[in-house]
């Protein structure tokens, strides 16, 4: 049988998701205040570092989101690095709602945009670059301000949130 005439074997998706949740993640909300409109906030596990000089980062969300528009409207984001103490402001960020931020401790930065007060670190980006990664985006910010507390962060691993018992450095040797 000629080579080109063989059917390729489906892409299994849902094994691949599950081989993507054996690499714990942070778990963060991106926050924005477009203009005129009222605030958006979304969980998301995508946050990444891209450089030190200038200091960028990203973070991808779906292509159809409703809140998409709304952050490119408005130019910036905050990534608020949750703890793992913050489960539930996870889940509430993770639910459609008419108003997310009920409830949550909040303040706002010089544009405007609102942050969670408590949480293990904040970046304050600017837009740099919004580009298409298939059924997402993938946002690029600089960062123009952060601040970072002590504590152990939330994460996300096996499509379930865990908290991450001791994380100082260890010294590994082998």
């Amino acid at each position: 049988m000629p080579a080109d005439s063989i059917s390729p074997v489906p892409f299994d998706t849902r094994a691949f998701r599950k081989a993507l949740g054996c690499f714990p993640t942070g778990v963060a909300v991106i926050t924005a205040q477009p203009s005129g409109q009222l605030p958006v906030g979304l969980t998301i596990n995508s946050f990444a570092s891209v450089s030190l000089d200038p200091p960028l980062v990203l973070w991808s969300l779906q292509r159809d989101a409703p809140s998409k528009d709304a952050i490119l409207q408005s130019g910036h984001f905050v990534v608020n690095v949750l703890d793992e103490t913050q489960l539930r402001l996870a889940q509430q960020f993770a639910r459609p709602a008419i108003d997310k931020f009920d409830g949550v401790e909040i303040s706002t930065n010089r544009w405007g945009a609102p942050y969670i007060k408590k949480c293990i670190a904040r970046f304050e980006c600017k837009v740099m670059n919004c580009v298409d990664g298939g059924d997402h985006v993938i946002f690029l910010g600089e960062v123009e301000h952060f601040h970072h507390e002590t504590g152990a962060p939330l994460v996300f691993c096996h499509g379930m949130f865990a908290s991450v018992a001791d994380t100082r450095p260890k010294q590994i040797t082998g």
